[in-house]
């Protein structure tokens, strides 16, 4: 996969509050009400990279899931990660 360009990034993270570029990666912090509520988007996430076959780093703590996708074949970031991010916002969505 191709490596993003600063303009198609810049447009990507446009449409995707909360995520921010960090070490390379792009990066969010999901709140939740409890340590249960945060496994629980854990485990949907999970599902989500078994079918994109594209899996990030996540922190689970209580009330807390941190997100940090990255395509490291590319070397950077890529559509995938910006579209994976998507997908997981979705998820978030109350």
């Amino acid at each position: 996969p191709a490596r993003l360009d600063d303009a198609a990034l810049q447009a990507a993270l446009a449409s995707l509050p909360g995520w921010e570029v960090v070490d390379g990666a792009l990066q969010k912090n999901f709140r939740f009400d409890d340590f249960d509520a945060a496994m629980a988007f854990a485990t949907r996430v999970a599902d989500v990279a078994r079918a994109e076959d594209h899996h990030p780093d996540m922190t689970v703590g209580w009330g807390r899931c941190m997100l940090r996708w990255s395509t490291h074949d590319a070397g950077g970031l890529t559509a995938r990660d910006t579209r994976c991010a998507g997908l997981v916002d979705a998820l978030a969505r109350p």
